[in-house]
């Protein structure tokens, strides 16, 4: 059974002193469940809906969250597109409960996005820069110190590590 988010969730509200502050002085958690995130909407600073996040992609190698995937148009969730948004350009907004992505409309449709049904290999080193060149962001894996090589150098198949992020089996 999953848990509301905003009231089940004894995460999302947790009284623990785990909160860093920016420098506007809003304070966030530093740590957090990924299943209180999926399901948030995105706004950009017009407050435009942007449309929610639909999942949230680690690289399982690195333990980093490489992108989060954002549903957008359609009615009702019919005929909505995904798109993946490097993560950086994410920028939480706890009071509100949801994502602010600072792109326009225009700047959102015009990223290449997939359907639900055919999601594109995330490990591709080449579409994943296609994906942060999009959003004006440098890919991790070329500025990240910490991550092996052998991430993206086409050794590791994906099938298995993407069925397993999106709920599927080994």
């Amino acid at each position: 059974m999953a848990l509301n988010n905003r009231t089940e969730n004894p995460n999302w509200n947790a009284g623990r002193d785990t909160n860093v502050a920016t420098d506007d002085g809003k304070k966030y958690r530093r740590v957090m469940s990924a299943g209180t995130l999926a399901g948030d909407r995105v706004r950009n600073s017009a407050g435009e809906d942007l449309g929610k996040v639909e999942e949230i992609m680690l690289d399982v190698e690195t333990g980093r969250v490489a992108y989060a995937v954002l549903s957008y148009g359609g009615f009702l969730g019919v005929g909505s597109k995904l798109f993946a948004v490097p993560w950086q350009a994410l920028r939480l907004d706890e009071v509100e409960h949801e994502f602010r992505l600072d792109v326009d409309k225009q700047k959102l449709e015009s990223a290449p996005g997939f359907d639900k049904d055919n999601w594109p290999d995330m490990s591709d080193q080449e579409w994943g820069s296609q994906i942060f060149s999009h959003y004006g962001y440098t890919p991790y894996w070329e500025t990240d110190p910490g991550v092996p090589d052998s991430v993206f150098d086409g050794a590791h198949t994906t099938s298995m590590r993407e069925k397993t992020l999106r709920g599927g089996n080994y």
